[in-house]
């Protein structure tokens, strides 16, 4: 199984400034070792399994909570597929190589 997961998080309240609380949960995704991708919306990490995919977003939340946020919001979008590892990167692949190139 193939879970793909898009998740943004950030604490409310807290100020303009979130990137600090942002890197938290970034870092504790890159050392969960699953592989990701931060982009400029959300954090795109890809799992074997969905319990492991809610694990993650479970453990970002209590990253910002023992960083004394009392308010998250969190939006998540899941594409579970059973087959192949790999779609984090082989999805942008293949479109990518259907681009028209000059």
């Amino acid at each position: 199984m193939s879970v793909l997961a898009d998740l943004s998080i950030f604490p409310v309240g807290q100020g303009e400034h979130l990137s600090g609380y942002v890197a938290s949960v970034v870092a504790l995704i890159a050392d969960s070792g699953h592989p990701y991708q931060l982009t400029a919306m959300g954090t795109l990490f890809e799992t074997e399994h969905i319990g492991a995919a809610l694990s993650l977003i479970e453990q970002a939340h209590a990253v910002l909570a023992e960083a004394g946020c009392q308010r998250v919001y969190a939006t998540v979008k899941l594409d579970i597929r059973e087959g192949t590892q790999g779609r984090l990167t082989q999805k942008t692949a293949s479109v990518e190589a259907r681009l028209p190139r000059p």
